[in-house]
């Protein structure tokens, strides 16, 4: 029986049920485990009798466990109510980074309180492949050598004597076919297999079954990652571009049991370091200042080989000058009675100061409250009468609704301003 449990980054899970009834079997550990040590245990760390999330968020199904795992910006005790608001802003926030798509999924699937993150994917995927074979997959020459009951292409004399002494109405020959067995097809294909196996959604299990259906008959191969390193991108699978990405991401981080098939494994993990950075950069473009101009991943030679990387930079035109502003994501919760960065983001932005000559630049944490804000000076590195100065801000992920906040761009730019 299918059963989802939700969790928040730095909660951990156990053989043993929580206050909220939840729990791993043996079985399931024992596989998060394995997981987890291929992965150089990236993704949680193992404790006794469980495991405790780190900083990435999404979801793992483990056969019919799904663990969806949430941000917070807050230390507070999680209310029920709490993971219905972080589920949404999650989902908003990867609409935002544009790795969901959430337009192709039908209204009657985002409203459902309890649908996977997964389960929007599984949905996504479907509806690609559905367009697919109303316009028509796409055929390709491919060489074939096999049995012909006419001489075409070039005659393979070594094969053909030793299968057609007896049936000289024959020709073993390699010759140029036309069909679907082709590379992007059988990727796609793949793609449904998995999911056949992974989904416990009833609607979902039907759909795939009546795809697979009007699937044309081609060969089912093993994917792995040089398969997709060879699709040739052309206006022929232009109209792949989206199933073959989200196929990549199903087939590459698919895990199936060997031993029992009972706990096939997908996780789709997303570091909220690099989520947050870039659904900053991402509600800044969206302001659409003509004043303003947002470079996002900027670089400077630092030392010897080594580079220095803010995560955005932002040049201010007005009354004919040009000021820029620094600022570095950092998804951490800080104490808001007492915020203080650590010594290392400070010095880090002072060099970004330095290298990218700016006088302003900013710490950019998440918050959900109001938390009072003031640039700190540096006290060396510029002339008496020049500005070298570091703000630590908060940006407010929800709005007043708890909703995902979209005028977030807004109040980040009049922090630096």
């Amino acid at each position: 029986m299918a059963r989802i449990i939700q969790v928040f980054e730095f909660e951990k899970l156990t053989l043993h049920k929580d206050s909220r009834g939840r729990y791993l079997q043996p079985r399931e550990l024992e596989k998060l485990y394995e997981f987890n040590d291929t992965n150089n245990n990236n993704y949680f760390t193992g404790i006794r009798d469980g495991v405790r999330f780190k900083n990435y968020v999404g979801v793992i199904q483990l056969g019919g466990l799904t663990i969806e795992i949430l941000p917070k910006t807050d230390n507070t005790v999680a209310e029920d109510s709490d993971f219905e608001t972080w589920h949404g802003a999650l989902l908003n926030m990867l609409k935002v980074c544009k790795h969901i798509n959430v337009n192709s999924v039908s209204e009657a699937n985002l409203k459902r309180k309890h649908n996977s993150l997964l389960d929007l994917y599984f949905e996504m995927y479907l509806e690609e492949v559905q367009h697919l074979l109303r316009v028509g997959l796409i055929k390709q020459y491919r060489r074939d050598s096999s049995n012909v009951l006419a001489l075409k292409g070039r005659l393979d004399f070594n094969k053909n004597i030793q299968q057609n002494l007896i049936h000289q109405e024959r020709f073993y020959t390699e010759h140029q076919v036309y069909d679907f067995e082709n590379i992007v097809n059988q990727i796609i294909l793949k793609g449904l297999t998995i999911l056949s196996d992974l989904t416990y959604n009833s609607e979902l299990k039907d759909k795939i079954a009546r795809l697979k259906l009007s699937f044309p008959e081609i060969k089912e191969i093993p994917i792995q990652k040089y398969h997709f390193d060879k699709v040739e991108h052309n206006r022929k699978t232009v109209a792949y571009t989206r199933a073959l990405q989200i196929a990549k991401m199903i087939i590459l981080n698919y895990s199936p049991d060997i031993r029992s098939g009972q706990e096939n494994m997908l996780t789709l993990l997303f570091d909220m370091n690099k989520l947050w950075e870039e659904y900053i950069y991402r509600m800044l473009i969206r302001t659409k200042r003509d004043d303003i101009q947002v470079s996002f991943q900027n670089k400077q030679k630092f030392w010897e080989g080594r580079t220095i990387r803010p995560d955005l930079v932002i040049t201010k035109k007005q009354n004919g000058e040009t000021d820029t502003y620094v600022i570095d994501t950092k998804w951490k919760v800080l104490d808001i009675k007492k915020p203080k960065p650590s010594d290392d983001d400070l010095k880090q932005m002072y060099a970004y100061n330095l290298y990218w000559n700016a006088n302003k630049s900013m710490l950019l944490y998440p918050s959900s409250r109001p938390i009072e804000e003031r640039f700190g000076n540096y006290w060396k590195g510029r002339e008496i009468d020049e500005l070298n100065q570091c703000k630590i801000g908060f940006a407010d992920i929800l709005d007043e609704n708890l909703q995902l906040n979209f005028d977030v761009g807004n109040q980040i730019l009049s922090k630096l301003f």
